[in-house]
């Protein structure tokens, strides 16, 4: 399938990505200003519609990032950027999406991809977390060992490594 639609981010891009937004929002609220200015001895119409582009891209950016990403702490921002990016029919690719999510927050993540992907939206992943690899008839490809090649989940040492930790913490602490 070929789309015109799609996002990759990669987590160590997502500060840059952030004071990006910071600075498209600050620069259209400048320009906005500006056309009050330039507008103020003409009609109120005249004015919304110098304003009516940058103020609706304005309130695009608002929409997708509410408050700006910086607003809220970094999990439940990268969590808020992937569910403003993820389009019906699109290609996502995500590069450890879960570097900033909490456990609980990863299952936020797991659930907008159930959402997406319920509208012909495709993902590929690439992460460690057992968390995220536990998708829902994911196919979950391993490149260890220069092979590429379909792997179970229940198969993957991230996950036993895991299922061992949660059973019996005390056996990973004791014996480091």
């Amino acid at each position: 399938m070929r789309t015109k639609k799609g996002f990759f981010l990669r987590a160590e891009a997502f500060f840059g990505y952030a004071k990006r937004l910071n600075l498209m929002r600050a620069e259209m609220e400048e320009d906005l200003h500006e056309i009050d200015g330039e507008y103020e001895s003409r009609s109120g119409y005249a004015k919304s519609l110098a304003k009516m582009s940058t103020a609706g891209q304005l309130n695009d950016l608002q929409r997708r990032s509410g408050n700006g990403l910086d607003a809220r702490s970094h999990g439940e921002s990268f969590l808020v950027l992937f569910q403003s990016r993820f389009m019906p029919g699109g290609l996502s690719l995500l590069d450890e999406p879960e570097a900033s999510l909490s456990p609980l927050r990863q299952l936020a993540l797991i659930s907008a991809l159930k959402e997406m992907v319920a509208q012909e939206a495709q993902f590929i992943i690439a992460t460690h977390a057992p968390i995220v690899m536990a998708f829902p008839n994911a196919d979950i490809i391993s490149f260890d060992n220069g092979a590429i090649h379909k792997v179970k989940y229940e198969s993957l040492v991230h996950v036993k490594l895991m299922r061992d930790l949660l059973q019996d913490p005390g056996a990973f602490i004791n014996n480091s």
